[in-house]
């Protein structure tokens, strides 16, 4: 018998759809629920709570409290060299000599010469003595011992002339020998042994500088000298010195005065601060950074600056919840220093904020402490620094 081809077909399709749309409901029934999100890996710290000191930095150059240049003082040849460049003296150590024979033979003329009108002087005294007797008894003429009385002022004020020479020749004759006016260290020598030097040459025997203690000329913004002349009004202001880098601390010292004018183009004002220099890190000519303490803060709040991230409404750290999970809060920042960021608002002590992996949070994502190798930080602003 002929069966219609039409109706088999509709049915096989039916069929078909049937056993696909079971076979859907039992993969939807098998297929495993999705996973729970995993904690993000971040670094995190405390809020602290401690003293900070409230710091001025600058930036400066290291100058020597005083630099000298050895010259000559008479005319004469370089016969000696007394010290090795770069050498440590004390003050009054024999750096040089120069060839003092003809300033001992002027002293010695002027010596003897001293000693001719001293001779004429008492010469002179004996008459006027002599004389002034025969005065008395009318044996000689008055005018005869007034002239003797004007010989011998002669012969005293020839001995004063004569002990001026004998000053001068002798100053001359102690100038052949050059010694270091202060403690200090030696640079480069500038002229060689047998060569004429005189008082009129433009460079001297060696510039000699001193490097205990020094001194470090900085810079600040004019709007740091009132709370900087707030602090030293209270006593002295502690000076603290880095390298180059601001990583390295250097020395501690004292700050010793504020410029008397600022510059107005700049709007910067010049200070001055000494330092021991007691391990000679300092140099002069170099540069370096200088903070000033001006007051301290007690109870004060600090965090890393990595913890600091930035965003259109300002500055913002993530604080870690007791559930692990992370909520943003708006922070007030004092100061930023060497790492350090002191908290005026929007912290506590104990509060738990995230240093490091920041990049990967919004709020409420649950976050699990780990090491810094474990929680990379790609992202500037999360570094603490701004976008």
């Amino acid at each position: 018998m002929h069966v219609p081809y039409k109706p088999l077909l509709g049915f096989v399709v039916l069929a078909a759809g049937a056993f696909a749309v079971i076979q859907w409901r039992s993969a939807d029934q098998t297929a495993p629920a999705p996973a729970a999100a995993s904690p993000v890996p971040v670094v995190t710290a405390q809020v602290q709570q401690h003293d900070e000191p409230i710091v001025l930095s600058g930036i400066g150059t290291v100058e020597a409290l005083n630099t000298a240049s050895i010259q000559s003082q008479v005319t004469g040849v370089l016969e000696e060299v007394d010290f090795t460049e770069g050498q440590t003296v004390k003050k009054g150590d024999v750096l040089a000599k120069i060839d003092p024979r003809l300033y001992q033979a002027a002293l010695e003329q002027a010596q003897g010469q001293l000693a001719k009108d001293t001779a004429l002087h008492a010469q002179a005294e004996s008459d006027l003595a002599r004389y002034q007797k025969l005065g008395t008894e009318n044996s000689i003429a008055l005018m005869q011992v007034a002239d003797q009385q004007f010989l011998a002022a002669q012969d005293a004020a020839a001995m004063k002339t004569d002990e001026g020479v004998i000053v001068t020749d002798q100053t001359n004759l102690d100038y052949t020998t050059a010694r270091a006016p202060f403690d200090g260290v030696t640079g480069l020598l500038q002229i060689q042994i047998g060569n004429l030097i005189q008082p009129t040459n433009t460079t001297g025997i060696v510039v000699l500088t001193q490097v205990q203690p020094i001194s470090v000329v900085f810079i600040l913004p004019n709007a740091d000298i009132a709370p900087v002349q707030e602090a030293m009004a209270r006593g002295p202001v502690q000076a603290t010195v880095y390298d180059q880098g601001g990583s390295k601390q250097l020395d501690v010292g004292t700050l010793l005065a504020i410029n008397n004018q600022a510059a107005p183009t700049s709007g910067t004002v010049q200070l001055k601060a000494i330092f021991p220099n007691q391990q000679r890190q300092l140099w002069p000519g170099t540069f370096v950074n200088v903070d000033v303490t001006t007051s301290v803060v007690a109870n004060a709040l600090t965090i890393p600056t990595n913890a600091l991230q930035q965003n259109d409404k300002g500055q913002f750290v993530y604080v870690v919840g007791a559930d692990s999970r992370v909520s943003i809060e708006p922070v007030e920042v004092t100061q930023r220093l060497h790492a350090v960021a002191v908290i005026s608002k929007g912290l506590q002590a104990g509060d738990t904020v995230v240093v490091q992996g920041q990049y990967r949070l919004t709020p409420g994502t649950l976050v699990a402490a780990a090491k810094p190798s474990e929680a990379p930080n790609p992202s500037t602003a999360s570094a603490g620094m701004l976008p």
